[in-house]
């Protein structure tokens, strides 16, 4: 017995079930689905026998099920990612609010939302009627409930990443030898990516993150357009959010150096080529007038090569080990 059912929010409990029964399940990508144009009647019936068909003729194209460990740790990345949102969408709240009332901090206040800008808004700001003054208390409760919620989710990311196998451990500290990349950052990476090795090549995971360019052509003609935007959003985003980091000129703090005491002499070496060639090329394409979002777009494509050829020597020397034990 074979059988298939579309990734989607149900997640994959019903496969894991099914595997236990020893029944050979499959999770099937919803958006690879072949879809006829003329079709105009959905039902479920309909849905199960053509699904049926087109996986009983190769059509279709499962996805790569993550295991226990992988599925905690991305569940405790995206309900960080949550907060994080909740926490923008507080300090805009507020800000909006005080601005709509005239209240602005004094000129020695540089930056909003640091600690002393939230203890000007909670000594200095003041209403006269009970009613804004209400509301206006009701949202810096918010902007602090969503800080210390961050920091509790930190915090137990922290605890997870400490409480996890030893290879998670590893790939999740190699990560972090590249610029811009920290624990949050190299954490969300293999919760959402899993193994790197299930690439076999450097382009799969690219089109996997959907930062290839999308193509239409036909005969000698040869046209291309932006990103594809397919695939893993948590992961583009991570990608070019990290990508900006390269717009400036290589160099080694103290805090990257101390990340790369512990990690091997090729992956540094990965490191430092990283920058140079990064940087360089971000020059480049600025200078031949292209805008900030494409170059920053391309930087992470080529971001994503480096963690890759990181991550898959990392895993690959696990095997070996394993292998040999």
């Amino acid at each position: 017995m074979r059988a298939c059912y579309e990734a989607g929010p149900t997640g994959y409990v019903l496969y894991w079930q099914l595997t236990q029964m020893k029944v050979r399940c499959e999770v099937i990508a919803p958006s690879l689905i072949p879809i006829k144009a003329g079709d105009r009647v959905k039902t479920d019936r309909r849905d199960a026998e053509r699904r049926a068909r087109c996986y009983r003729a190769g059509d279709l194209t499962p996805v790569w099920v993550r295991d226990a460990a992988h599925e905690v740790l991305r569940d405790l990345v995206r309900a960080r990612e949550d907060a994080r949102q909740d926490q923008t969408r507080a300090r805009h709240r507020l800000g909006k609010f005080l601005l709509r009332h005239g209240c602005r901090p004094h000129e020695d206040i540089k930056r909003n939302w640091t600690r002393k800008h939230m203890t000007w808004i909670k000594s200095h700001v003041r209403f006269e009627f009970p009613a804004l003054q209400t509301a206006f208390l009701d949202y810096v409760h918010e902007v602090e409930r969503a800080s210390e919620r961050i920091e509790r989710l930190d915090k137990a990311l922290d605890d997870a990443i400490a409480g996890a196998s030893p290879e998670i451990r590893e790939v999740v500290a190699a990560l972090q030898a590249l610029r811009g990349v920290g624990k949050i950052v190299a954490a969300s990476l293999v919760a959402e990516i899993g193994s790197f090795r299930r690439f076999s090549t450097l382009s799969q995971l690219m089109s996997y993150c959907g930062l290839v360019p999308s193509e239409h052509s036909s005969g000698s003609h040869v046209a291309r357009g932006s990103i594809t935007k397919t695939g893993n959003a948590h992961v583009r985003r991570l990608i070019v959010e990290s990508a900006w980091a390269y717009q400036h000129k290589p160099w080694s703090r103290a805090w990257l150096e101390k990340r790369l005491q512990t990690l091997e002499p090729e992956i540094r070496q990965i490191s430092w080529k990283a920058q140079w060639r990064l940087h360089t090329r971000y020059k480049k394409l600025t200078a031949r007038g292209k805008n900030k979002p494409q170059v920053v777009a391309a930087i992470g494509r080529e971001l994503l090569g480096f963690l890759w050829a990181i991550a898959v020597r990392v895993e690959s020397r696990q095997a070996d080990a394993r292998h040999a034990a």
